[in-house]
C-alpha cells in the first residue's frame, strides 16, 4: 500500500517506544518507577477543584455545541486579563487563538509560516520541531546546546543560523530539561532577531519567533520567567507565544491551550485549525474561562502544586548528587522549572552483566527499566545525539515516595555494568 512520502517518511517517537516497553512490564504485573512522561496522575496531582466543578457544571448546563473556531470569547477574554495581570503583556481577545492544548497551536503556526524548504531553527534537545519541520517540508536546523549553560541557547550559538531563516523555536522552562532562560540571554536571541528583520528587505519573509512558555507558572524558588515582548516589545510583530492550562493546572486531559500574537497570524492560524477542527471542547472553555478569573483559587492552587513538584525534584536531585559524592557516575542539573529534571548516567560504553555494550542512552534506558525498573526518556528522543550520557526524568506521574525508593535500584544497576 503507497501513502504519501511524508507519511511514509515519519519519524517514530522514541517516547513511545520506551513507554510501550513500560506498559508491557506494568501488564505483566511489574512496578516500574515511570519517568518518562511528560503527564500528571491525576490520583497525586487532580486539577484544581474550581476547574473540576466547572467543567461538570457546563456540561449540566448543555455546553456540548461546536464553540467558535478562535474559542470563545469569555476564554479569550480571560486569557487576555490573566496575561496582562502576571505578566504585564497586553494582547486583546482577538489576538488569542484556543485549540485542542498546545500542540495543534504550534502545528497551526508552522502551517501559517512556513513554505517547503523554509528553515526553521530550534535548539537541541527541543520537543517535537524536527517532526513539524517534518510534516510542513521545512528545512530543520537544529542547533546544539550545552550543559555548562543549562542546555539554554545562547545568541552566539543560534546567530550563525539565522541569517535567511524563517522561524526561530524557543521553550521556556524547557522541555525536556526544566531549565529557563537567563534574562540576558533572551535579551541577546531578541535583539538577533531585531537586527536580522532590519536587515531584510520588504519582499523578504521576516524572522518569526515561536515562543513556547507552556510551563511558565510552573517556575520555582527565585526563578524568573522572562518572555521576548516583555524584554523587546517592538518584537511584537514577529512573536507567537503559545501557552494554555494543560500543565499549569496538571490538566493535559482537558485540552484547553491557547495562542497568541499578531491578529492578522492568529486568523490565518484560526482558518487552519478550522479545517481540522482541533477545537477545545467548549464546556471546558467554559470552565477555564470561569477559573481564570479566580485569582485567590489559582494561587492558592499553584502554591501547593508548585511546592509539590518543587519537592519531587528536589529530593531526586539531592538523590543523584549524593550519588555523585559517593563517586558514582552521576549528575543532575538544579530544577528551575516545568516538571522535569536533567540527568547524566555517565557509562555509555560499559558492559551490561548480560554482556550487552551500552553503546547508546537507549541501550542504557532499556538497561535501566529491566535492572532497576525505572524508566528514563534519553535525550536522544529529543534530537540529541545517542552518545551522550543525558536523560529526562518527568515527576509528574509518580509519587515522592516511588521516586526516592528507585534510587537505591538505580545505584545497584549501575554497579552492575563494568
Amino acid at each position: 500500500m503507497q501513502v504519501s512520502q511524508m507519511a511514509g517518511s515519519l519519524i517514530g517517537s522514541e517516547i513511545i517506544k520506551i513507554g510501550n516497553e513500560v506498559s508491557e512490564r506494568i501488564r505483566q504485573g511489574e512496578s516500574i518507577c515511570n519517568l518518562t512522561i511528560g503527564d500528571f496522575d491525576p490520583a497525586i496531582f487532580p486539577i484544581p477543584e474550581g476547574l473540576s466543578t466547572g467543567i461538570t457544571e457546563a456540561y449540566q448546563a448543555g455546553y456540548t455545541n461546536y464553540p467558535p473556531a478562535n474559542g470563545i470569547v469569555e476564554l479569550r477574554q480571560a486569557a487576555s486579563a490573566f496575561l496582562k495581570n502576571r505578566l504585564g503583556l497586553e494582547y486583546g481577545p482577538n489576538d488569542f487563538l484556543v485549540a485542542g492544548g498546545s500542540r495543534p497551536l504550534i502545528y497551526a503556526c508552522y502551517r501559517a509560516l512556513i513554505d517547503p524548504g523554509d528553515r526553521v531553527v530550534f535548539p537541541l534537545p527541543s520537543w517535537n520541531n524536527n517532526h513539524y519541520c517534518h510534516l510542513t517540508g521545512a528545512e530543520p536546523v537544529a542547533v546544539p546546546t550545552r550543559p555548562e549553560n543549562d542546555f539554554m541557547p545562547t545568541a552566539a550559538e543560534l546567530a550563525p543560523h539565522l541569517p535567511g531563516a524563517t522561524l526561530l523555536a524557543l521553550c521556556s522552562p524547557l522541555n525536556p530539561t526544566g531549565t529557563v532562560f537567563q534574562r540576558q540571554d533572551l535579551e541577546e536571541i531578541c535583539d538577533l532577531v531585531l537586527a536580522e528583520n532590519k536587515r531584510r528587505g520588504p519582499d523578504e519573509k521576516p524572522l518569526y519567533v515561536l515562543y513556547d512558555q507552556i510551563y511558565w507558572l510552573l517556575t520555582f524558588g527565585d526563578t524568573k520567567h522572562y518572555d521576548p515582548i516583555s524584554l523587546r516589545p517592538e518584537l511584537r510583530d514577529y512573536v507567537l507565544y503559545i501557552d494554555g492550562i494543560s500543565k499549569c493546572f496538571a490538566a493535559t486531559g482537558v485540552r484547553v491551550g491557547y495562542s497568541f500574537g499578531p491578529a492578522h497570524i492568529i486568523d490565518k492560524m484560526k482558518s487552519i485549525l478550522g479545517h481540522v477542527g482541533a477545537w477545545a471542547p467548549k464546556a471546558e472553555q467554559v470552565a477555564t474561562a470561569k477559573f481564570l478569573p479566580e485569582t485567590a483559587a489559582v494561587d492558592a492552587y499553584m502554591a501547593n502544586f508548585k511546592t509539590r513538584i518543587q519537592s519531587t525534584l528536589s529530593a531526586l536531585h539531592a538523590g543523584l548528587q549524593e550519588m555523585k559524592a559517593q563517586g558514582y557516575p552521576v549528575d543532575s542539573i538544579a530544577p528551575a522549572g516545568a516538571i522535569y529534571l536533567t540527568i547524566k548516567l555517565d557509562v555509555l560504553g560499559r558492559t551490561a552483566p548480560n554482556g550487552q555494550v551500552l553503546a547508546t542512552s537507549k541501550d542504557l534506558a532499556f538497561y535501566l527499566i529491566a535492572q532497576s525498573n525505572l524508566a528514563l526518556v534519553p535525550f536522544s528522543a529529543f534530537g540529541t545525539e545517542p552518545s551522550e550520557p543525558w536523560f529526562r526524568a518527568s515527576v509528574g506521574a509518580e509519587t515522592l515516595e516511588a521516586i526516592q525508593a528507585a534510587l537505591p535500584r538505580l545505584r545497584a544497576a549501575l554497579d552492575g555494568v563494568r
